[in-house]
């Protein structure tokens, strides 16, 4: 990914060098990352929103409002995942990595997939991570 703003949900503090949440509608925070031409210009987070079971585009639409463009993740239950695309936000795949600051890189080098409809998790409390 060139230019655009990249999401991760993290375990608070967030930034660069904190932890990766393992399910991104439980995280405690996102980690705004900011890319323009392959390098990062801009690190912010915000807090989550809580939802409740089912509330999963809660999370969709606060960072579709932040204009994020990309979404990494290690686990995803499918209506969130359909809900991003429908917004136009990239979902790609991460289990292998937790730390913000390599999953991110992956990202920026085009390491990381989009995440596959075969990939997703049950939702509540299990990830793929």
């Amino acid at each position: 990914m060139e230019n655009g703003r990249i999401a991760i949900p993290s375990i608070a503090p967030g930034g660069m060098e904190g932890e990766r949440s393992g399910h991104f509608g439980h995280c405690d925070v996102f980690t705004f990352v900011d890319v323009e031409c392959g390098e990062i210009k801009e690190v912010t987070t915000i807090s989550n929103q809580s939802h409740v079971q089912g509330g999963c585009m809660v999370p969709v639409n606060l960072l579709a409002s932040h204009k994020v463009k990309a979404l990494i993740v290690g686990g995803i239950g499918m209506r969130p995942l359909m809900g991003f695309k429908q917004v136009g936000i990239d979902v790609y795949y991460d289990a292998t990595q937790s730390h913000i600051k390599s999953v991110v890189e992956n990202l920026v080098a085009g390491k990381l997939p989009l995440i596959g409809e075969d990939q997703v998790c049950g939702g509540g409390a299990q990830n793929l991570s």
